[in-house]
């Protein structure tokens, strides 16, 4: 009994250290949607499995440690309900980030990206004017366009060194006019219309020179938040995965360590089956 207790309470310490990655993932995405992202809700449900995995795992530990069975069958029966979570939250996140990423352009470092390159949810939440406004302005306020400048030797940085910058999706679809516009290069964002004709592109009537308005309003911007909310996510996942799989060991082990604290409070001898004891054997003195 002792040592099953002692396997069930590291196994839930263990995965009581588990669940650090997925909060600490969770608390990534809300410091890449303060910066950048500006997707606040995106993040809550990594902390909410993250801190329900910690719970679940010292109420595990507490049940272990004082032989309660009623916090052993609590923490077996949430567990599972965790990991059941963390899987759909996985799926779901491969499953709105499936589609869509950057165009290559020619003499150009960095990608271009449009709007019609993404669906599903995300695509539709991200794009709806009532939630754009408040993404748009979560970005105006980080800043992220003005960091783009750069000097070399005391000057600023020409043309040509521009674009072989490597930009962030964010920077490349709000900070500067998609480049089918033709605007030619001032600085990182001033950009002035070129002397052939005007793309098609509706973003080259969107864009600004104006430091509050720049391309924020353009469908680049909004693919380029989609592209840098599947970046993130996907690297998330990756943890996800890695953590869901320890997951499922710890608990299939727990849950084994724990029908063999029930034999024994039942004064069964480990490995041997019910219908011995109740049909004992007619040889037997």
């Amino acid at each position: 009994m002792r040592t099953s207790n002692h396997l069930i309470g590291l196994l839930n310490f263990l995965t009581f250290l588990l669940s650090i990655p997925i909060l600490g993932g969770g608390i990534w995405l809300s410091s890449r949607a303060n910066n950048t992202d500006c997707l606040k809700f995106l993040q809550w449900p990594l902390i909410i499995i993250g801190v329900s995995i910690m719970v679940v795992s010292l109420a595990g530990f507490a049940g272990a440690c004082y032989r309660n069975t009623f916090l052993m069958r609590l923490y077996l029966v949430v567990m599972f309900l965790v990991i059941a979570v963390l899987i759909g939250f996985i799926i779901f996140a491969y499953v709105v980030t499936d589609k869509g990423s950057g165009r290559r352009v020619m003499n150009r470092a960095y990608l271009e990206y449009y709007l019609e390159d993404y669906s599903g949810w995300l695509e539709e939440r991200v794009a709806s004017e009532s939630y754009w406004g408040k993404i748009a302005s979560c970005i105006r306020d980080s800043k992220v366009c003005g960091r783009m400048g750069r000097t070399v030797n005391g000057m600023p940085q020409t043309p040509d060194m521009f674009y072989l910058t490597h930009l962030t999706p964010i920077q490349s679809g709000c900070c500067k006019p998609p480049t089918d516009c033709g605007y030619v290069y001032q600085n990182e964002t001033v950009w002035i219309p070129g002397s052939g004709l005007m793309g098609t592109n509706a973003d080259c009537t969107r864009w600004s020179n104006d430091q509050e308005q720049l391309c924020y309003a353009c469908d680049s911007c909004k693919a380029g938040v989609l592209a840098s909310l599947k970046k993130s996510w996907r690297k998330v996942s990756v943890i996800n995965i890695v953590v869901m799989i320890i997951l499922v060991i710890v608990y299939i082990i727990a849950y084994a360590a724990y029908r063999n604290n029930r034999k024994m409070d039942n004064d069964e001898p480990y490995g041997e089956a019910r219908m011995t004891k109740a049909q004992p054997s007619a040889f037997h003195l």
